[in-house]
């Protein structure tokens, strides 16, 4: 079974997270989307929220776990047998943020990172970028699924 974990915070969930979990799924027999939980993060959203907006963006989506998780994301992978981790790339600042850390958790845990690049039109979407827009009472409509709601 080829099992990847997709980590990160998603707080929230954007459509960058969704185009790259949708190109993913068919690489994969099942893809756990692993919410990384940081006690010196300080989130918008609730673990539980996050939890929901993306089960609720991917009901009915049999290939898809939704969990979370404290420490490194190598041992999380360990535990859960997944053998490839996927990250999303909107540009080369992120390679150059990810590669390191990829090459970091193959050594730990011999676990392959899979860089997908972000289709051009979600590419300008970050979670940092639609934290602001919302805060600041903006429209984030057109940059996050529609189950999430502030």
């Amino acid at each position: 079974m080829r099992r990847a974990v997709f980590p990160g915070t998603f707080d929230p969930i954007t459509l960058g997270h969704v185009d790259i979990i949708k190109r993913a799924l068919p690489l994969f027999d099942e893809l756990i989307i692993a919410i990384g939980v940081n006690a010196d993060k300080k989130t918008l959203f609730s673990l539980e929220e996050r939890i929901q907006f993306i089960e609720n963006t991917f009901k009915g989506e049999s290939k898809i776990t939704v969990k979370s998780y404290s420490g490194l994301t190598a041992k999380f992978c360990i535990s859960e047998k997944a053998q490839f981790i996927v990250r999303g790339l909107r540009n080369t600042t992120d390679l150059n943020y990810e590669q390191p850390i990829a090459q970091t958790n193959y050594q730990m845990a011999k676990v392959e990172s899979i860089f997908l690049i972000c289709s051009p039109e979600v590419s300008n979407i970050s979670s940092t970028i639609v934290r602001d827009v919302m805060r600041n009472d903006g429209d984030y409509s057109g940059l996050v699924p529609t189950s999430v709601k502030k």
